[in-house]
């Protein structure tokens, strides 16, 4: 079976212009004035509030194999990872969360 390429790949290629980085964000202060100079944090997305991330690592096989599953079934690598961990839970007597 052959393999995907990869964006790890391109770092071994050196290219041939190298673009000038782009200025930095500039964020506008709060008008109250309360706060300056503390960093604001960045804004979520509206699909991530009240949600927190479970992170893990996998071999590349099983990273293809979630994508391909969630591909086939016209669903989210996260829809798909939601219904095993709920299917873990169910396994080892707890109820399943959802979502």
């Amino acid at each position: 079976m052959s393999r995907k390429p990869s964006f790890a790949n391109l770092r071994s290629h050196a290219p041939a212009v190298i673009p000038a980085p782009a200025p930095a964000p500039t964020i506008a202060a709060p008008a109250s004035g309360a706060g300056e100079g503390a960093p604001q944090p960045a804004p979520r997305a509206q699909s991530r509030e009240g949600r927190k991330q479970i992170a893990g690592f996998f071999s590349p096989e099983m990273s293809f194999a979630m994508h391909m599953l969630a591909r086939r079934q016209g669903r989210s690598l996260q829809d798909v990872m939601a219904e095993a961990f709920n299917d873990v839970l169910r396994k080892h007597g707890e109820s399943p969360i959802g979502d």
